[in-house]
């Protein structure tokens, strides 16, 4: 997926402007549709990039002080994104349980359309439809599509300090 991501920022004497307006494309995860589409995201606390410049990150999730946002498309009928998880993500990753992950992050998924399902620890899946919204506290999950179109979601990642700071895989409990 392919989003507008308009920038603004100020110029020399403090006027306020878009300094950068582009098409951000997405990465596809898999052949059946899944991708992530990165939008914006910082390892540092926030300042006003007012060049329209991209911050720095170096890794996929935020330390503490950074942030993140995303969009998240999630095929039917596929687990590609489980795989993309164990992969990419590995160092986040549970590696007995593909898809499982947690994050040194509070995180808002707000679901813009479709059925997505969210699996925590104790096997209990929420099932999500667009306008619901999760706030993430650094807990293991994994998504699914529980629909028959695509389902996709934003989300906005916030690093946090907490016992998992700085990522890694966590043991289930």
């Amino acid at each position: 997926m392919s989003v507008r991501r308009i920038v603004t920022g100020h110029t020399a004497d403090g006027t306020a402007v878009v300094v950068s307006d582009e098409v951000v494309e997405g990465f596809p995860i898999g052949d059946q549709g899944t991708s992530a589409t990165s939008l914006w995201g910082r390892d540092e606390p926030g300042r006003f990039p007012d060049d329209g410049s991209r911050p720095p990150m170096a890794a996929a999730f935020p330390p503490p002080g950074g942030s993140g946002i995303a969009v998240i498309t999630l095929a039917p009928g596929t687990d590609d994104f489980h795989h993309f998880v164990g992969g990419v993500l590995a160092a986040w990753a549970d590696p007995d349980e593909p898809g499982m992950h947690r994050t040194a992050t509070h995180d808002y998924d707000f679901v813009l359309e479709g059925t997505i399902g969210l699996e925590l620890d104790d096997g209990v899946e929420v099932i999500l439809g667009p306008g619901d919204l999760v706030v993430q506290n650094g807990t293991r999950h994994r998504w699914h599509n529980r629909g028959t179109t695509v389902a996709r979601y934003l989300a906005v990642t916030v690093g946090a300090t907490n016992e998992i700071s700085g990522g890694g895989p966590v043991a289930p409990t």
